[in-house]
């Protein structure tokens, strides 16, 4: 690739790895959601040309506007359903790196509007690989997921990257679906051997993100907060469900490592699918997770809101994540404690200054990064 770094995968930490992203053409896909917008903002702030595309922000507050993401990329408005609108954006983009984020990303919604889910989850995946595919790109490509790709089984271990996938729910069938789809495509079109091998194809399964600037409805932190602010009880749809917590940084941070290791010069041996998610004893029950929002907010209570009636959802979900630890050399930084202390400190700055919202987001980019180059 023309793009490849000179040192390999095995030596490199965080800050090198971030490194790598300065001065190269990033395309984004879903900029304007949670999760995106902070990694918009990280990547504009390693140096990185940042292109986003994705449809208007898809709640109101919004990190990307609050934050003021378009301020510091190229912001394009459309859906990745448009396949021409987006390969056209791939081409005049010419990026270096894809990270694909764009994506229907709530359980319950995908209950209301399956077609859709499938459609953007599964077919807008299938758009940006290949328009890829068509335009002879040569650049790294990271593929967004989720853990609940997995056929959960209620295990009491983490799922492994070889575990089978598939889903109850559309949602998490439509994730399912997009690792073999992504597989398929990788093996199908982008070979090293084959035309288009100068294509490096992973994918990432990151944990339950929480975060400042997080107003997904039906999300933990909009509940938590919310109660607090207005000083009512907490009502928890399922307590005893366990999650792999994690602050919205460290996920994004085992993609951008991810991203980074494709770019080596060894970065073929990394397409594949990868976990990152927390320690084992950051997989938590849901009361738990509402009992450290308590105590860092300083008061509240909660109730058991559970309702039999309600869709199905998993009850018990975990990731291993040896394989990032052993073959990435990506570990997760902060508890769960922390990502709950660091989600309040920001909801708390934005209740007093709303309009720091991107230097709140800034100064904890900053901190993650000092925690990293530290361990």
């Amino acid at each position: 690739m023309s793009n490849t770094a000179s040192r390999t995968s095995s030596h490199k930490t965080l800050p090198e790895r971030l490194e790598a992203f300065r001065g190269r053409s990033v395309f984004v896909t879903g900029h304007t959601g949670f999760k995106g917008s902070w990694l918009s903002l990280w990547l504009a702030k390693l140096g990185a040309n940042v292109t986003g595309y994705a449809l208007a922000p898809p709640t109101d507050p919004s990190n990307f506007e609050l934050s003021n993401v378009q301020d510091v990329i190229r912001h394009i408005e459309a859906d990745v359903r448009d396949f021409a609108t987006l390969r056209a954006a791939l081409e005049r983009a010419a990026p270096d790196v894809v990270l694909h984020l764009a994506a229907q990303p709530l359980v319950l919604e995908s209950y209301k509007n399956p077609r859709e889910t499938f459609e953007i989850n599964v077919m807008g995946t299938a758009n940006v690989l290949e328009a890829i595919r068509q335009l002879g790109l040569a650049c790294s490509v990271v593929v967004v997921t989720s853990d609940k790709c997995y056929e959960n089984q209620e295990w009491l271990w983490g799922y492994r990257e070889s575990d089978r996938m598939g889903g109850h729910d559309p949602y998490s069938a439509s994730k399912g679906l997009t690792e073999l789809l992504v597989s398929s495509y990788r093996r199908s079109f982008f070979q090293p051997d084959q035309l288009r091998g100068d294509v490096r194809l992973a994918s990432a399964r990151a944990g339950n993100v929480i975060g400042g600037g997080d107003w997904s409805p039906n999300h933990i932190v909009v509940d938590v907060v919310d109660a607090l602010v207005k000083g009512a009880p907490v009502r928890v749809r399922s307590p005893n469900a366990v999650r792999p917590w994690q602050h919205v940084l460290e996920s994004l941070s085992g993609y951008l490592t991810l991203a980074s290791a494709l770019l080596d010069a060894d970065g073929d041996r990394h397409c594949d699918g990868w976990n990152f998610g927390p320690n084992l004893e950051d997989s938590v029950p849901v009361r738990d997770l509402v009992e450290l929002f308590i105590q860092q907010w300083g008061n509240g209570k909660w109730i058991d809101a559970s309702d039999p009636s309600m869709p199905h959802e998993a009850q018990t979900l975990r990731l291993s994540i040896e394989k990032a630890k052993s073959l990435l050399h990506w570990h997760p930084r902060w508890s769960v404690a922390d990502a709950v202390e660091q989600t309040v400190a920001w909801q708390r700055r934005y209740l007093e200054s709303p309009h720091e919202s991107h230097a709140t987001c800034l100064a904890q980019i900053d901190a993650y990064e000092r925690g990293a180059a530290e361990s």
